[in-house]
């Protein structure tokens, strides 16, 4: 099907002027087992600008009527997903379109789904860059806002939620309340016998939503998840002149969503994984949180003001995560969200931007043709890179002026769309400073710089020079470490001063006293780029890291090992005993799940040779359990969940795992909920270590749609050739897999001990993953590449296949951005194995 160029999303602009759809939905028979599709009917009513032609988008089942201005129009002038409107006159129109619609199964469009608990269904709408028109027609470009004035019939005892408040009439009937000007991405329907927890904040309804087999459990964190945001609403209300724009705020979790969350206005939808069934860490309640601040950011910062095009993508998704972390901070009980961003959301953005397929954050309109290349930028330049790169702005520019700026952006272009010069030109009228200079080297630019410390030590005073590679102003804060006198393992800040890297020149400071033990370089993690230390502060840190008085400190740190193991120049061996000495010193869960993630399914997953995995293995078994025993007394439950998780996944023995499950508790505690027996099972069944009897019997106990997933994994891990075909046909010959069965099955399917059994499937998987992403789409082909990617072939057999299949086998450009991406990272891995070979 054709995607909307720019072109042709100026030139529809120029001609029309949307001001209204009428939208009726029809779900009446949504409950029902065999149900595929559903009606719809639309009015649009709009203004032509001058004579002439264009087109709306649908992509139905069935389109069963049109007429413009009361004249009937062929259907059969539908071709792939556009329908020709000819011979427009200056003036008002009125377009009617009657439709039957596809339900989905892979999270795009009107996703329906069936739980395996209860046999309750739900529906909800995710219309992002082009799915809208898998619901209703549209004129669908962002820039194109309209009032939407929708209504849903559905099941008896379903509760309808919309943008706005919606009102039930009778008879299956919804009306929500028309919205203000929005665009066609942002109209949202959730739809089921929703579980709801409503209440009144500042006189407006607020209200969380989730599938009724998950109401206790909603129930436990209600009072949680509504403080929050209540305290997130007060503090954006502080922040901005503007106040919130819409009727309600209903927060809903919902099956299987692609994303973590979607910012529709007055109806944010949430991965219902946000409830949470099992034991979750502190840290893991706090990136909840994070998450809906960054989605109530966007109800200014996307919703109220909105990207013309989407090569402006990042001016939603920077914004709202920058604000997300840094309202985090100030308004909840999370004091401490930027170490989690330094040591799990920055590092996603270094690893994109040293890519082949890096972009700049703000990327040249010529480069974003279509929304087919639009989609490939939701990446973690657009988000980790852009909060980066705003959270360095706000060092330079200052807090005072940046929000100052935010509120002009805000009333110039409020329920309007925007650009990358409309949001320079507000910073500009806010501040003396040059930020048109400031967004050229940081906004158009790709890569990472390289920031290396240099000391000389001259006796009584001592100088620090700061070299920069690459072509970006930075303002750091540099960290001064002694060794504290009565215990030389902790480290004490001598001092902690700002200077500023201009782009031409390195940084010199002199200072007095005695050569310090550590000198860190960006601390406080006020910019973006990598950190190489002197050699005595290196030193220092693989020695003392758990010594660092400050987390936040510690995670720059560890981001520094990370990169250098990432370039070749630290041995992983030499980061996993790093960890083994200083992660059960370690307070901060973020540091600990950071640190553990990299060295399991990096170091030890890709980096290490098969020769070198066991060793790897074990001295991550040996830090698991030394954290376990740390843990005994019951103080910190969040590290020994997080340690009891990390020995389960690098268990080369099959008793303690077995042992765990039968006893239904690790000794000491945690017992085992549905999660952590799930992840006993799934690594049971990579050791070969159980079998389809004991799988079926744990979903008897768990029958859930987790449950149903954690079966698919397990069985995929199987090591046996029967069940590996069998995981294979259901996620690449069958298309019955929904988004999430399918992740769940591909992450079972590829397991390094396994390798002499799957690598008949390496080659398959090219021409397979390009055949599923034609037929299934942009979803699908995201999850094949992501999930089902052969990871632990790290030869070059499997690198020239894949660059086989991007030469000749003409991928979509979702899965040929995902591709490429992997094998870029299978390069890498390879020049690691031959660095440390060499070493």
């Amino acid at each position: 099907m054709p995607v909307l160029t720019r072109d042709e999303a100026q030139t529809r602009a120029q001609l029309i002027d949307v001001h209204r759809y009428t939208v009726q939905i029809d779900l009446t028979q949504a409950a029902d087992p065999g149900a595929d599709t559903f009606d719809s009917r639309t009015v649009i009513r709009f203004s032509a600008l001058a004579d002439g032609a264009t087109f709306v988008e649908l992509k139905p089942a069935e389109l069963r009527s049109v007429t413009l201005d009361g004249k009937k129009l062929d259907p059969a002038g539908l071709t792939d997903n556009r329908l020709a409107l000819e011979g427009l006159t200056t003036g008002e129109h009125e377009l009617r379109v009657d439709a039957t619609m596809r339900y989905s199964r892979t999270g795009e469009g009107m996703h329906r789904f069936t739980d395996p608990t209860d046999g309750e269904t739900y529906t909800y709408t995710q219309l992002f860059m082009e799915d809208v028109q898998r619901v209703f027609a549209a004129f669908d470009q962002p820039d194109l806002k309209a009032v939407f004035d929708l209504s849903v019939t559905a099941p008896e005892g379903w509760t309808v939620l919309a943008n706005g408040v919606t009102e039930h009439l009778g008879d299956g009937t919804w009306q929500a309340a028309a919205t203000p000007l929005i665009s066609t991405y942002l109209v949202a329907v959730a739809a089921g016998p929703w579980h709801s927890v409503r209440t009144e904040h500042r006189g407006l309804p607020f209200g969380i939503h989730c599938r009724r087999s998950l109401a206790p459990f909603m129930d436990a964190d209600a009072d949680e998840i509504l403080d929050i945001t209540r305290a997130c609403f007060d503090r954006y209300h502080e922040k901005f002149d503007e106040p919130y724009p819409f009727d309600s705020y209903d927060q809903a979790f919902v099956p299987e969503f692609n994303a973590g969350a979607m910012e529709n206005p007055g109806l944010v939808t949430f991965r219902d994984e946000f409830i949470y069934r099992s034991a979750v860490t502190d840290t893991e309640r706090q990136t909840r949180a994070m998450v809906i601040a960054h989605e109530m950011a966007h109800m200014w910062f996307g919703d109220l003001v909105t990207l013309r095009w989407w090569d402006d993508i990042w001016l939603n998704e920077s914004f709202a995560e920058y604000m997300g972390f840094q309202t985090t901070a100030e308004a909840t009980r999370f004091k401490d969200p930027w170490t989690d961003f330094g040591v799990a959301r920055k590092s996603w953005g270094y690893d994109a931007d040293q890519r082949p397929s890096t972009h700049p954050v703000a990327p040249d309109p010529d480069a974003v043709p279509d929304t087919a290349s639009a989609m490939l930028n939701f990446d973690g330049i657009s988000y980790a890179k852009g909060a980066s790169a705003l959270r360095q702005l706000v060092a330079w520019l200052g807090e005072k002026d940046f929000l100052a700026g935010i509120n002009t952006h805000f009333a110039r272009h409020k329920f309007a769309n925007a650009t990358l010069a409309d949001f320079i030109e507000s910073l500009a009228h806010a501040t003396d400073r040059d930020v048109h200079a400031w967004a050229a080297d940081w906004l158009r630019t790709t890569g990472v710089d390289t920031l290396t410390s240099h000391v000389e030590d001259e006796g009584r005073h001592w100088t620090l020079t700061v070299d920069r590679a690459g072509g970006r102003p930075h303002r750091i804060a540099v960290g001064v470490y002694d060794r504290d006198l009565a215990d030389a393992r902790t480290l004490v800040l001598r001092e902690r001063f700002e200077t500023d890297l201009p782009a031409t020149t390195a940084a010199a400071e002199s200072r007095d006293g005695g050569r310090p033990a550590l000198i860190v370089p960006n601390d406080q993690d006020l910019t973006y780029a990598k950190i190489r230390l002197d050699e005595t502060s290196m030193e220092t840190a693989l020695r003392g890291i758990s010594g660092v008085p400050d987390a936040l400190t510690r995670a720059v740190l560890w981001n520094s090992l990370r990169d250098m193991v990432r370039d070749g120049e630290l041995d992983g061996a030499d980061y996993l005993q790093a960890a083994l000495v200083h992660l059960p010193e370690e307070s901060d869960l973020a540091v600990v799940q950071g640190v553990l993630t990299f060295a399991t399914a990096h170091i030890a997953g890709r980096f290490a040779t098969p020769e070198d995995r066991p060793a790897a293995l074990a001295t991550l078994g040996e830090l698991c359990r030394d954290l376990i025993r740390r843990t005994e007394d019951g103080t910190n439950p969040g590290l020994r969940l997080t340690a009891v998780r990390g020995a389960i996944d690098v268990a080369t023995r099959p008793e303690p795992l077995r042992a765990w499950l039968t006893e239904g508790t690790v000794p000491g505690g945690p017992e085992l909920d549905p999660e952590l027996r799930w992840r006993a099972l799934a690594r049971l069944a990579v050791l070969g270590a159980t079998d389809e009897a004991a799988i079926a019997a744990e979903l008897d106990r768990d029958p859930s749609a987790t449950g149903q997933e954690g079966a698919a994994r397990c069985r995929a891990a199987l090591p046996e050739p029967a069940a590996k075909q069998a995981a294979w046909e259901a996620m690449f010959t069958s298309d019955d897999l929904s988004n999430y069965l399918f992740t769940a099955t591909a992450q079972g399917f590829w397991q390094p001990e396994q390798a002499d059994l799957v690598r008949e499937y390496v080659p398959r998987f090219y021409q397979d993953a390009v055949a599923l992403a034609d037929r299934r789409g942009p979803a699908m082909a995201e999850a094949a590449g992501r999930h089902a990617f052969p990871m632990p072939f790290v030869d070059a057999e499997t690198l020239r296949l894949g660059e086989e299949c991007l030469r000749d086998a003409a991928p979509t450009p979702a899965l040929r951005r995902k591709l490429a991406d992997q094998l870029d990272d299978l390069a890498r891995a390879l020049r690691v194995r031959q660095s440390t070979r060499r070493g």
